[in-house]
């Protein structure tokens, strides 16, 4: 009798998270799902999904991987972000020190990267964000709402090369452009407060917002996302349309997104 898969979910906020728990229900039968939660991050409901659920400020590192060992967790997946003010708010133990100590740059790759070694170092293998979750990643072409005009084509695929320039050097993945000129650049402020500030500078009018993958993406973390909150956003900033990375851009709560396009009429098209 094959031994009973055990996956660790690091558990961030938004929807992530339950998509994913949804996602290892449905393509993976008799898996144990096992989260840890972070206090003011994860929503409450992870309780009822997961089979068992230990909650953590952000920095328990030591911690959470002694919760992993003890629940017999062998692979665990990063999903959800945690919001940049959290991590100035770190209540750091010992083993997260020792990993601030040696990584050089405090980027989400140097840092989670970091992460994924330390529970290697006890046997646990981070899989990537997207295991499970493959039916969740748009194809080439019109993804939803109305289809882009050739102004909105053109400025995707201008918006879609100066991003990928930017997200190589670390300094973001999402870029808000109108008739061929950057409005804003996402930096640590995140994605949603890039939306509002590039709304703010095209006067809400043919503003087209970008998001890629970097160069070379580990996709063990940092996956870009669309979901609702991005197209609420966007509407409220006056963003028309979305240029999205085909088959790396993970689209959560997929009707509800479908929905609110259409309602908004905001469209998403995959490059």
């Amino acid at each position: 009798m094959a031994a009973t898969r055990t996956i660790g979910i690091i558990a961030g906020n938004g929807v992530y998270p339950e998509t994913f728990i949804a996602a290892a229900r449905r393509h993976s039968p008799g898996t144990r799902l096992i989260a840890a939660a972070f206090e003011n991050e994860t929503k409450p409901e992870i309780n009822s999904l997961a089979d068992s659920t230990a909650w953590f400020r952000v920095g328990q590192l030591g911690k959470l991987i002694r919760f992993f060992l003890r629940e017999g967790v062998t692979e665990a997946v990063m999903v959800g972000q945690i919001a940049p003010k959290n991590l100035f708010d770190l209540r750091p133990d010992i083993r997260i020190l020792l990993l601030l100590a040696r990584v050089k740059e405090r980027n989400a790759e140097s840092l989670f990267g970091g992460i994924a070694d330390e529970l290697a170092k006890d046997g646990i293998t981070l899989l990537p964000a997207t295991t499970f979750l493959e039916d969740h990643l748009p194809g080439k072409g019109h993804v939803c709402g109305p289809s882009l005009a050739k102004r909105q084509l053109h400025d995707a695929e201008f918006g879609f090369r100066i991003a990928k320039q930017t997200s190589a050097l670390d300094i973001g993945q999402t870029i808000v452009v109108r008739h061929g000129t950057v409005l804003a650049v996402e930096a640590f402020e995140g994605t949603n407060a890039c939306i509002k500030r590039g709304g703010e500078l095209g006067r809400g009018k043919n503003v087209v917002l970008v998001k890629v993958s970097k160069p070379n993406q580990d996709f063990r973390f940092d996956v870009p996302v669309i979901g609702p909150l991005t197209i609420e956003t966007c509407a409220a900033a006056g963003v028309s349309a979305i240029a999205i990375e085909a088959g790396k851009t993970l689209l959560l709560e997929k009707s509800s997104v479908a929905s609110l396009c259409d309602r908004h009429k905001i469209g998403i098209h995959a490059l």
